[in-house]
C-alpha cells in the first residue's frame, strides 16, 4: 500500500486503533491480558484496541539510554518505578566510561520522572510478572525505543511479548519479532520514509488528552496471589542427592551409567561452567574418547571459530599441512587464546590423530570442527582461496562482493556499529550473492577428486555461510543483547545440522559430541533468562530439533582457581574461584558428600525433583569478576530441566594455557574448602 494525498491508511490515531484491535481480536480470550502503551502517541491507540478486547490499559514510561554521539544506539533503557535495564557487552565494547554513561542515566531519568508527574500520580506501576503484554505505539522509524520497552518488559518477567503498531518498516518488523514473541503490524512500506504519511490527523497527542484517556479507567489490578509451592528441606535434599550420586574416583568405569544413559542417541553436548577449567577439558575429552570407541562417534564440534577448528581437523586427519598439535592450534590466536590453546586440548588432539591413524577407513576418522561466527574476516580470506584454487574468475567477483566489508576494516563492530546508527549501508544483500553463486557452483566443484572435493567444498561453503550470519551478528550486538545472543547460538545449530547432513552423505554416518558453555546447551526455557528475556541457545534448539537422539550434560564446581581475564582482550589470569553463593547449585553439591560426582536427571527420583527446584546457577565466561560475582556470573535456573546429567567436581584447577602470561603465572592455588561451608 502507498499513501498518496487524497488517500491515507488511517484517518487519526483511534481510526488506527480500532483498525489494529480487528488484527488483535484473537487476544481477547487471553486472560490477564494487559495492553501498555507508549506516551503520547501510542495513548489513542491502545485506548481503542483496550476497548475493543475489553482489557485493561496503562501507560509504559519507557526512556531509551543512547549512546553518547550516537543516540540513535541503545545502550539500555529505564522506566517507571526506577527499572533499569543496561547492555553492560556494548558500553564495554564502546569503551563508554561509567561517567558518561551515569549522565545519560541522569537525564533520561530526569524526564522518566516528569512524565511520571504528568501522567501517573496516584497510579501504581503496571503489573505485568507472568502477563501477556501487548505494548502499542502509533508507529515506529527505527524501533530503538519499542525495543528498549521489550527489554524492560522481559526484566519485568512477563509472559509473553507483542509489540502492535498500525505502520512500520519492515527491516525493523523483523528485528522485533526476533526480540519480542511477536508483532502485529498492519503495513510495512517499502520504501519506508515516515510514520506521518500514512495518517490524515497526525497532530501531536496532548498530555490533557493522555490524562483524560487514563482516568476513564482503572489501574492493572495485581496478579492474584497463588499459593508458593512447599519445598523439601535442605536436609531432606541432601539425603536424596546423596543417595542419587554416582562417585566419581578416577576409576575407568566412573562413567560406564552414563554410557549406558546415553545409549544410542547420536547427539550428545558435553558443557563447562567456565571456558578455564582444567577438570572440565579432561573429563570432557575422556567421555568422548569412550564415545568415539564404544558408541562410534565420528565428530566433535567445539565452541570455536570453522576456519579456526578446520585446521585443527585437517591435523587429526593426517592431511597435509601441521606437523605437530601445537601448530595446528595456533590458528587459535584471537582473544581468548587459551580457550582452545591449551595443554587439555593439545592432549587430545594427539589421542585423536592416533586413533584416526588407526582406523580401518577414512570414513571411521573422527573430525574436530567450530560452530562459532566470530571469523568474519579470516572466513572471507578462506573463501576467496578456495575460489583461486577453482576458479579464479569466481574468486574475482568474491572479492567484489566481500570487498563492501572492507570498506570498514578489520573489526567487524565497527560496521556493525555504522550500519546499526544509519551512517552507513548493509552489506546483506552482498554476503547472501556470494554465498548464492558459491552453491551455484557446487556440483562443477565436486566433479574433482570425489571425497576430498566434497570436503573441501564444504569448508568454503560453511565460511560463506558464516560470513553471512556474521554480518547480521555484528549488527545486531548494537540493537539488542538477546538478539545478537540467538543469532549466534541459531548460527552454530545451523552448522552442527549442516555437518551431520555433510557426514551422513558423504561419510556415511554422523554421531557428533558438542562442546560448549553450560550456558549455550543446558535447555534456555529453564532458565530465568530464557523465560523473562527470550533467550535461546543450541541445547533448546538440539532439543526440539531431535528430542529421542541427543543427551545434555552439564558440569558445576564449587572452589579453586579458573583461567579468565579480568576485562575483554586483557591478558588471561589463573585466578581464585570464590566458594558457590548460599543458595546456588554450586553450595547445594558441596555439601553433598563426596567431592566429585555425577547425576543422572533422567529418571524419576526425589533427588531430580528436588533440582527441578530454581536455584543460582554459576556462569564464568573468559571474562571473571569475582567482586561482582552475583550480578555477573549467577542466573536462575532450574538445572533438572536444562540437562539429563550434570557433573560435579568440587575443587578445580585453572586450565594451563600455552602461553602463560605473567599475570597467569602469579595466580594462586587456593586452600581445600570444608564440607558444608
Amino acid at each position: 500500500m502507498n499513501a498518496t494525498s487524497t488517500h491515507r491508511a488511517f484517518t487519526n490515531r483511534r481510526d488506527a486503533g480500532r483498525k489494529l484491535a480487528a488484527a488483535l481480536a484473537d487476544f481477547k480470550e487471553v486472560d490477564d491480558l494487559v495492553i501498555l502503551a507508549l506516551p503520547r502517541g501510542g495513548v489513542p491507540v491502545a485506548a481503542e484496541i483496550a476497548t475493543a478486547l475489553d482489557k485493561p490499559f496503562d501507560l509504559l514510561i519507557v526512556r531509551k539510554l543512547g549512546v553518547p554521539g550516537h543516540e540513535e544506539v541503545a545502550m539500555g533503557a529505564i522506566a517507571t518505578g526506577g527499572i533499569r535495564v543496561l547492555s553492560h557487552d556494548l558500553i564495554r565494547t564502546l569503551g563508554l566510561t561509567q561517567r558518561q554513561v551515569n549522565a545519560v542515566i541522569e537525564r533520561e531519568t530526569g524526564e522518566t520522572a516528569h512524565r511520571e508527574q504528568l501522567y501517573c500520580t496516584g497510579r501504581p506501576i503496571p503489573a505485568v510478572n507472568g502477563r501477556t503484554v501487548i505494548v502499542v505505539d502509533d508507529g515506529i522509524a527505527t524501533g530503538s525505543t519499542m525495543s528498549a520497552a521489550v527489554a524492560l518488559l522481559r526484566h519485568q518477567r512477563a509472559r509473553h511479548i507483542i509489540v502492535a503498531v498500525p505502520i512500520a518498516p519492515g527491516d525493523t518488523v523483523d528485528r522485533l519479532r526476533e526480540e519480542a514473541d511477536d508483532a502485529i503490524v498492519l503495513i510495512e512500506p517499502h520504501p519506508f520514509n515516515s510514520v506521518s504519511q500514512w495518517y490524515d490527523d497526525f497532530s501531536q497527542t496532548s498530555d490533557d488528552e493522555v490524562r483524560s484517556l487514563l482516568t476513564a479507567i482503572s489501574p492493572i489490578p495485581e496478579t492474584r496471589n497463588r499459593k508458593a509451592p512447599i519445598h523439601p528441606s535442605a536436609k531432606t535434599v541432601l539425603h536424596h542427592l546423596r543417595e542419587h550420586a554416582k562417585p566419581l574416583t578416577g576409576a575407568a568405569e566412573d562413567y560406564d551409567e552414563l554410557l549406558q544413559m546415553i545409549g544410542n542417541t547420536s547427539v550428545v553436548l558435553l558443557g563447562e561452567a567456565s571456558h578455564g577449567t582444567h577438570e572440565f577439558y579432561r573429563e570432557r575429552a575422556e567421555i568422548t574418547k569412550r564415545l568415539i570407541l564404544e558408541k562410534g562417534f565420528t565428530a566433535v564440534a567445539v565452541e570455536a571459530d570453522w576456519p579456526d577448528a578446520y585446521r585443527v581437523n585437517r591435523f587429526v586427519r593426517g592431511e597435509p599441512g601441521d606437523i605437530e598439535g601445537v601448530e595446528a592450534l595456533s590458528g587459535f590466536e584471537s582473544f581468548p587464546s587459551w580457550m582452545w590453546r591449551n595443554a587439555d586440548v593439545l592432549d587430545f588432539i594427539g589421542w585423536l590423530r592416533d586413533h584416526n591413524e588407526n582406523v580401518y577407513s577414512l570414513d571411521h576418522q573422527v573430525g574436530f570442527y567450530g560452530l562459532d561466527l566470530y571469523s568474519l574476516h579470516k572466513s572471507i580470506n578462506e573463501v576467496i582461496a578456495y575460489l583461486e584454487r577453482r576458479d579464479p574468475e569466481e574468486a574475482a567477483k568474491a572479492k567484489l562482493l566481500y570487498g563492501c566489508m572492507d570498506r570498514y576494516g578489520s573489526d567487524p563492530q565497527t560496521y556493525g556499529m555504522m550500519v546499526g546508527v544509519g551512517m552507513a549501508d548493509s552489506c546483506r544483500a552482498e554476503v547472501i550473492q556470494q554465498l548464492t553463486d558459491l552453491r551455484a557452483k557446487e556440483a562443477a566443484f565436486l566433479s574433482y577428486n570425489g571425497q576430498a572435493a566434497a570436503d573441501e567444498f564444504f569448508f568454503a561453503e560453511q565460511n560463506a555461510r558464516l560470513v553471512k550470519n556474521a554480518e547480521q551478528y555484528y549488527q545486531k550486538i548494537f540493537r539488542s543483547d538477546v538478539s545478537s545472543w540467538n543469532q549466534r547460538d541459531k548460527h552454530m545449530m545451523e552448522t552442527l545440522v549442516e555437518l551431520i547432513a555433510h557426514l551422513q552423505s558423504h561419510h556415511g554416518s554422523a554421531k557428533v559430541v558438542v562442546w560448549a558453555h553450560n550456558s549455550h546447551l543446558g535447555d534456555a526455557r529453564a532458565t530465568d533468562i530464557g523465560r523473562s528475556r527470550g533467550e535461546l541457545n543450541i541445547g533448546q534448539l538440539v532439543r526440539q530439533a531431535f528430542p529421542y537422539q541427543c543427551r545434555l550434560i552439564g558440569f558445576t564446581t564449587f572452589a579453586g582457581t579458573v583461567t579468565a581475564a579480568s576485562g575483554w582482550h586483557l591478558p588471561a589470569e589463573r585466578k581464585q574461584v570464590r566458594p558457590g553463593m548460599e543458595g546456588s547449585y554450586e553450595h547445594l553439591f558441596h555439601q553433598v558428600g563426596p567431592s566429585d560426582f555425577w547425576l543422572d536427571l533422567t529418571k524419576d527420583s526425589p533427588a531430580v525433583e528436588a533440582l527441578k527446584v530454581t536455584r543460582l546457577e554459576r556462569a564464568i565466561g573468559v571474562v571473571y569478576r569475582p567482586e561482582t560475582e552475583r550480578r555477573s556470573h549467577y542466573f536462575a535456573a532450574s538445572l533438572a530441566g536444562q540437562f539429563d546429567a550434570v557433573i560435579h567436581f568440587d575443587l578445580t584447577r585453572a586450565v594451563e594455557p600455552l602461553e602463560r602470561s605473567a599475570e597467569w603465572e602469579i595466580g594462586e592455588v587456593p586452600e581445600t574448602f570444608p564440607i558444608g561451608l
